[in-house]
């Protein structure tokens, strides 16, 4: 009896062993992409349905281990729902799934730092930016947090937000001039290093920034090996720099990767989320058994096919409020295409590019046009033209600028945009050709007649006023001999000329042209 006795204290004594993983559901530029779609761009699924705020509440209702959700940014950007509401109806959506935190990107500034206010105030999570400071005074920016604390399941996990510097020329620059956005891995170390002093069983970082790897779209890089030269920008040097961090999370270019990335200097694991909400990173947090520390953490990218996960009626319940007004108005056929005008494989001028820029020179009356590629955000198929599919393809507020320029400015703003053998501009009234060499740009012609542009040549040229105000690739704007802003939308030109020219074929291509 006494023997038993002893045995039942010293099991009493003795910590019982327990195993927990905490899933993390990431999400990152969603740029508006509420509901599910017709998965068009993938021919085996062409027909299959995908994405939605409603799927990933059904994904993430089914799970019954503790999780948590997290996004890194460009939340509404994109599709009229998101652009109407002023990104609203995001955090509508993010608060009725029960986001924990996000961090921001450089699009939810695209309304200015009261809308992002008010967007902050409105959610029940909490917005973060640890490297985000007023040029005045030096002083963090009072609407976003370095971090947070969450506590999950009897655990601590410290959540750190990091902005791209890029967000000074990557949203309007007028809207963010008064702000400074500071080294992305200088801040995380520093914050890593405070939050460190706080104990928790977990550190994560969100990054509005990507991988450094040159690639796209959604790729297995789990076991490649990378030089320094591909991984000297991004979030690997943010892991490395970030010592006792766990998790980094990048988002901005648009990469999905499908087993994450573990970097064995560092010890932290690295993901990215895709784009349009197709896809989630279900990111699991593995603690010991017997110590209850973290022992490690993996990545599988989810794509939410919603014959899968189902789609959580209260959240299509939600949409549809919202939606209802928006539909209506953006579901007027306006005009017509007789052909797909789509993005270019080569990087080069494209279908889609080459119509906006043609539609920006023929409204202005100017000789020439640019638009800058990046700012180009949906192709436009063939068939009924809708009021929806303009805004898609321009969700942006930029307004028309024209301006005098000479063949030299010219020259040197194309050798500013070509990069890599690709094009982050895409034009009307010219031909380009270069080579895939620093100021590698061979001639420049007028395309209705092949006549030579001259450097002292002067031509009008119409853009859009984020180019012409300091966004990325534009610096040669500034040279302009003239420049006014016409304060007249884009989308609203894109618009008027549609209607007067529905698309009849493909403009014509071969504008900017690659030389062996």
């Amino acid at each position: 009896m006494k023997a038993l006795l002893t045995t039942l204290l010293l099991s009493l004594s003795i910590s019982p062993a327990w195993s927990l993983t905490i899933s993390i559901y990431h999400t990152s530029d969603v740029h508006g992409w509420y509901s599910s779609r017709p998965a068009k761009w993938d021919k085996e699924n062409s027909t299959r349905t995908i994405g939605g705020f409603a799927a990933l509440s059904s994904l993430v209702s089914a799970d019954k281990n503790p999780h948590i959700l997290l996004d890194s940014g460009d939340t509404f950007q994109g599709t009229p729902e998101g652009t109407l509401t002023k990104g609203m109806a995001t955090v509508k959506l993010m608060n009725q799934l029960g986001y924990s935190a996000a961090d921001v990107g450089n699009h939810d500034y695209d309304y200015a730092e009261d809308n992002l206010r008010s967007i902050v105030a409105a959610s029940s999570f909490t917005w973060l930016g640890a490297n985000v400071y007023l040029k005045k005074n030096g002083e963090h920016v009072d609407y976003l947090k370095p971090y947070t604390i969450l506590n999950v399941a009897g655990k601590r996990i410290a959540v750190i937000g990091i902005l791209g510097r890029h967000t000074a020329t990557s949203t309007l620059p007028a809207n963010v001039k008064h702000i400074e956005f500071r080294s992305e891995t200088a801040e995380a170390a520093k914050w890593t290093e405070e939050v460190k002093k706080l104990n928790p069983d977990a550190i994560i970082i969100l990054a509005h920034v990507g991988f450094g790897g040159d690639f796209s779209g959604k790729v297995d890089i789990s076991t490649w090996t990378f030089t320094d030269a591909q991984t000297e920008n991004g979030t690997l040097p943010i892991a490395r720099a970030s010592k006792g961090a766990n998790v980094v999370i990048g988002g901005h270019n648009h990469v999905g990767l499908l087993k994450g990335y573990f970097d064995k200097e560092s010890g932290v694991l690295l993901a990215e989320s895709f784009w349009g909400l197709t896809d989630v990173s279900k990111i699991d947090l593995e603690f010991d058994d017997t110590t209850g520390k973290l022992k490690g953490a993996s990545d599988e990218l989810i794509p939410l096919w919603t014959d899968k996960t189902g789609e959580d009626a209260a959240v299509l319940q939600t949409i549809k409020g919202f939606s209802a007004a928006v539909d209506k108005e953006m579901g007027r056929v306006i005009s017509e295409s007789a052909a797909d005008l789509g993005r270019s494989e080569a990087g080069l001028d494209s279908d889609i590019g080459n119509w906006f820029a043609d539609a920006m020179r023929r409204q202005a009356g100017t000789d020439a046009a640019f638009q800058n590629t990046a700012g180009i955000r949906s192709d436009m198929k063939k068939g009924p033209i809708r009021l929806r599919d303009i805004f898609q393809v321009m969700p942006f507020e930029n307004t028309l600028v024209k301006l005098t320029m000479t063949g030299e400015q010219l020259r040197k703003l194309m050798a500013d945009n070509l990069r890599g053998g690709h094009s982050k501009l895409q034009v009307s009234g010219l031909k380009i050709t270069f080579r895939n060499t620093p100021d590698g740009v061979k001639d420049i012609t007028i395309n209705k007649d092949g006549k030579p542009v001259k450097p002292e040549d002067k031509l009008t040229v119409a853009t859009n006023n984020y180019l012409t105000t300091g966004g990325t690739g534009g610096k040669a704007f500034a040279e302009a001999e003239k420049s006014e802003d016409t304060m007249l939308p884009i989308r609203d030109l894109l618009i008027k000329d549609i209607t007067d020219n529905p698309v009849k074929a493909a403009p014509e291509g071969g504008r900017i042209v690659l030389l062996n």
